[in-house]
């Protein structure tokens, strides 16, 4: 309650006073009822949000850590160094030295840069549908293993193919007839069901 208002009251020294100034109290603790009310509340709601980002983010790393081509420590591209696919002649081993994890997934670098240069924009340089064959995600939607060294850099992405001394589905990829895009497309439509 203001002085001013308090003042009046006590100068008014009549029967109403004491009612006014019961009054003025009431609304007072009223009002802060309501602000602690309304605090607790928002304070619960952040908390609240606070962990469901958490949950949220973990249940994406097990889905990744689930259904993306990895070795038993989490490890992606066979520790191939996911920015030599790009700027190289052909992909670098990575150093245990320069690891950096996203999202669950382990990636090794054969520099400090190629590791800063990955956690800058790292859906930039993942492989394509968690690193398994490009080729056959887009016809069947399986999750075949690759080599590592059988690669393509189409439209910015990093596709991975399988290859034996018998079949090399980079070959046969590339000899198909059917627009790529829309290959890509198919691929995109069979991942999106596997990791959703």
């Amino acid at each position: 309650m203001s002085t001013i208002a308090l003042a009046t009251l006590k100068s008014l020294n009549t029967v109403a006073a004491p009612t006014l100034l019961i009054f003025f109290n009431t609304v007072s603790l009223s009002y802060q009822n309501q602000t602690i009310f309304i605090m607790k509340n928002f304070l619960f709601l952040i908390t609240f949000l606070f962990i469901s980002v958490i949950r949220l983010n973990a249940q994406d790393n097990a889905v990744r850590q689930k259904h993306y081509n990895l070795d038993k420590n989490e490890l992606a591209l066979d520790g191939y160094d996911a920015i030599s696919y790009f700027t190289a002649k052909k992909p670098v081993e990575g150093n245990t030295k320069w690891s950096y994890k996203y999202k669950g997934v382990n990636y090794r670098f054969s520099s400090k840069a190629n590791k800063n240069e990955f956690a800058k924009n790292p859906a930039k340089y993942e492989p394509a549908y968690g690193g398994w064959c490009t080729y056959a995600m887009a016809k069947d939607g399986e999750k075949v293993s690759v080599d590592p060294l059988t690669y393509k850099i189409s439209d910015g992405k990093l596709l991975l193919f399988y290859k034996t001394a018998f079949k090399n589905t980079l070959s046969i990829w590339n000899k198909d007839k059917k627009p790529e895009v829309e290959r890509l497309k198919k691929g995109d439509q069979y991942w999106k069901e596997i990791i959703e």
